[in-house]
């Protein structure tokens, strides 16, 4: 590793260091639980932000309990930081096949990398890609359609009110 002028690594390769640690202090702590981690996030000025999800959904506890552990294990006398832990919201992208599962039966709102946009019930997940039932009109039928992760841009569930 290169160091510099002062003897330093770069600032950047630091950051680098401290989220794989923190994603593992976090994966650690969710282990045999419903719980995962879905997204994490460390800025250059030190707040880190941890977004989780649970098959059977998150409490404010939940974050709390995760907070408390990875705040455990950081030194503050080392560095300072800001720490938020978070559920993934319910109108946040999906990122995970976990979370893709956990919704199967809902309606979800697809947006392709192509741009097109399709609105579907999610039928089933597989390592792969997602099977959609586009509602059909009186025209048309409904229709089943398979959509591959690599060309999904988002996913999000479709938030009926």
């Amino acid at each position: 590793m290169q160091r510099n002028e002062r003897g330093r690594e770069p600032l950047f390769l630091l950051i680098m260091i401290e989220k794989i640690k923190i994603m593992e202090l976090a994966q650690d702590a969710l282990e045999g639980s419903d719980k995962f981690l879905v997204n994490l996030k460390v800025t250059p000025d030190n707040r880190i932000f941890v977004d989780i999800d649970g098959d059977n959904g998150v409490t404010i506890d939940d974050c709390i309990a995760l907070s408390r552990t990875i705040e455990s294990h950081l030194n503050r006398e080392e560095e300072d930081f800001e720490l938020n832990v978070s559920s993934a919201g319910a109108d946040a992208p999906l990122k995970q096949i976990r979370q893709y599962r956990k919704n199967v039966g809902r309606d979800l709102e697809v947006t392709m990398a192509d741009g097109e946009r399709l609105d579907g019930n999610l039928k089933e997940v597989g390592d792969d890609g997602i099977t959609i039932v586009l509602p059909g009109t009186k025209k048309k039928p409904s229709e089943e359609v398979h959509l591959p992760f690599r060309d999904i841009k988002v996913a999000r569930v479709a938030l009926k009110f």
